[in-house]
């Protein structure tokens, strides 16, 4: 009699329980619609909300730009793929162990406030008005922040740039892109006949080697070509004037290639004579800069050595060197810079802006030969002396870097395509909603 009250007992509770889920479960269908899987991705889903949610951020995003959207089912499918494309590459960096704190993720999300002259509320305000969830875009960032560096990973830091490419970049370049750059030439001609024999061609290049030589010699272009060219501009010291780079013979352009300023090129021949050409100036690739050859003896501050100490230590030293002991023995023995010590405390020659503020002040403001007041870095105590300056001009060492920049940019981009088509072949992708399967498929 117990046991039938106690199962009618669990009739009634389950009964209860079952009703209650049901009321509860209809309450919430109806505030929420069931989510459906759309797609399967590897051994993840993309669910029909997400990709309902993911649409609505990129065609906010898309109008924030100003821009509009016509063809709703095309965008849709064009975000599916994205989202295809992230979520591989998202399990691949979950595999890395890659990932973004919340610390990296707010410096990036500030700074690009910044960038838009907003402050970080202004930004989610502006979001948030434009029907952007600060919530979603701060996770939209994350998951691109975390993309980057997988890409980073496996395909930009294994690009590599050689000096023959950035050679063949910059020769081309020179060929085909440098009608913009403006010369300033001066010209010698030693002229041949047109029918001229080997005599007149051989007595042609004599006269001009030995101009070349006086020219290497320091002798002043504008005279000698007063004195012995045939050509138009003799009487202006050969002077061409400045005249852009498609305004030249190519066997100018050839000869006066990698030519600093001031430099004279080799004597070339052409149907009319022998030529030799000064660089006077560039407009486009002229970037002179003073560099410094400089040495210094570093004494850092421990436990040991206060800043007195070590003030005192170096002013030994610099009174020491004063006394015509060898600067380089004396770093050699005391100096603490592990880099510069074994070389006498050189420097060698370095551009503005390599060192630090505090060392580059008493930089310029030494006299060549002049070692400093012992003065405090970052580092430690320094004693230095500017051994001599240069101008030089940096034309070509920006040159070979833009080239490179550009050569490395291109092949990122070539290999990341490659790279992010291999991913995307490779993963398992089911269209549960077949709706959403590309045209082709």
């Amino acid at each position: 009699m117990m046991h039938s009250h106690f199962s009618i007992l669990q009739l009634r509770l389950l009964f209860i329980f079952i009703l209650t889920g049901l009321v509860f479960n209809s309450s919430v269908y109806a505030l929420a619609p069931l989510d459906s899987i759309a797609v399967v991705v590897n051994e993840d889903v993309i669910t029909s909300n997400e990709l309902a949610n993911k649409v609505r951020y990129y065609e906010n995003q898309i109008r924030l730009s100003s821009g509009s959207v016509s063809d709703m089912d095309s965008l849709k499918k064009q975000v599916l793929e994205r989202m295809i494309r992230d979520k591989v590459q998202l399990q691949q960096a979950a595999q890395f162990g890659i990932q973004v704190d919340d610390i990296s993720l707010n410096r990036m999300i500030d700074s690009m406030a910044k960038k838009n002259d907003m402050s970080l509320n202004q930004l989610r305000a502006t979001l948030e008005q434009e029907g952007i969830d600060f919530g979603d875009f701060r996770s939209q960032t994350r998951d691109e922040l975390i993309i980057q560096e997988l890409q980073k990973r496996m395909v930009a830091d294994k690009v590599n740039v050689t000096p023959q490419e950035i050679k063949q970049f910059l020769d081309s370049s020179m060929q085909q892109g440098k009608s913009g750059t403006e010369f300033h030439l001066l010209h010698i001609l030693i002229a041949t006949p047109e029918n001229a024999s080997p005599d007149d061609i051989q007595n042609a290049q004599k006269k001009v080697e030995n101009i070349y030589q006086q020219l290497l010699q320091g002798a002043d272009f504008k005279q000698l070509a007063i004195r012995e060219s045939n050509g138009s501009n003799a009487l202006n010291g050969g002077d061409l004037g400045t005249r852009k780079a498609n305004e030249l013979p190519e066997l100018f352009l050839q000869a006066i290639e990698g030519l600093q300023q001031g430099e004279v090129s080799k004597p070339i021949r052409s149907a009319s004579g022998f030529h030799i050409l000064k660089l006077a100036s560039s407009s486009s690739n002229v970037e002179m800069v003073t560099q410094t050859h400089a040495r210094h003896i570093l004494i850092r501050t421990s436990a040991d050595i206060d800043d007195n100490k070590a003030r005192e230590s170096l002013q030994d030293i610099k009174n020491r060197i004063e006394q015509g002991e060898d600067f380089a023995d004396l770093a050699n023995e005391f100096s603490e810079d592990p880099g510069s010590k074994i070389k006498g405390g050189d420097l060698g020659w370095a551009n503005p802006g390599t060192f630090v503020p505090a060392f580059e002040r008493v930089m310029a403001s030494l006299a060549d030969g002049e070692i400093s007041d012992p003065f405090k870095s970052q580092f430690g105590w320094h004693i230095m002396q500017v051994l001599e300056r240069r101008e030089v001009d940096m034309a070509k060492t920006v040159m070979e870097a833009k080239a490179m920049q550009a050569i490395r940019a291109r092949k990122i981009d070539e290999e990341l395509r490659l790279w992010l088509r291999k991913v995307r072949d490779e993963a398992y992708v089911e269209y549960i909603d077949t709706s959403l399967k590309p045209d082709q498929e």
